[in-house]
């Protein structure tokens, strides 16, 4: 599976420039990349803070064909996630479900998956966003940045290939391909 890249400067949330690329366009599997992102969203209709500096990305793919339930999905998606985040912080990183990544029990990522559906055709939209230089303040709900952690400013480019890298390659192994009968 290969992502194709949208690259924006500002958008109201990666994932809803995902739901439109999907319905306007026939693209099946695409990434979508913001410098900024002024509507966020979070789980549970939450809004995700988006602090300039920060990661935020969508990925959209068609699920027809996919011999992985949606649970578990959600599940490899946040390990690949934080697979990533390991190769810049060595200590623990925790997941929490549904959603989340934790180091020293702040969060640093948030993960929000929807599924909309295009004639026949499911989509799955992940949106990732992960605090990479800034990190806002909720009460109640500690986070942090991979810089407060690393003292090192870490390249947004540098994480968007490894993600886009890592996403193709894992995916493509719950894929089911349909076989001709001739």
């Amino acid at each position: 599976m290969k992502f194709k890249v949208f690259k924006f400067k500002n958008v109201k949330s990666t994932n809803n420039t995902a739901i439109a690329i999907i319905k306007k366009k026939n693209i099946h599997n695409g990434m979508i990349l913001s410098e900024k992102q002024s509507g966020g969203k979070g789980q549970y209709g939450k809004k995700w803070i988006s602090l300039n500096g920060n990661l935020f990305l969508s990925f959209f793919f068609r699920i027809n064909n996919l011999n992985i339930s949606l649970r578990k999905l959600t599940k490899l998606n946040c390990l690949l996630v934080k697979k990533i985040l390991s190769y810049y912080y060595k200590s623990k990183i925790i997941y929490k479900r549904p959603n989340d990544l934790l180091i020293n029990k702040k969060k640093i990522c948030g993960i929000l998956q929807e599924t909309i559906s295009k004639s026949d055709e499911k989509y799955l939209i992940i949106g990732i966003g992960i605090n990479l230089i800034k990190n806002p303040n909720i009460k109640n709900y500690p986070t942090t940045n991979l810089y407060d952690l690393t003292k090192k400013k870490i390249s947004k480019k540098k994480i968007e290939k490894k993600l886009k890298e890592i996403f193709e390659i894992e995916l493509t192994k719950f894929i089911k391909f349909k076989r001709k009968i001739s």
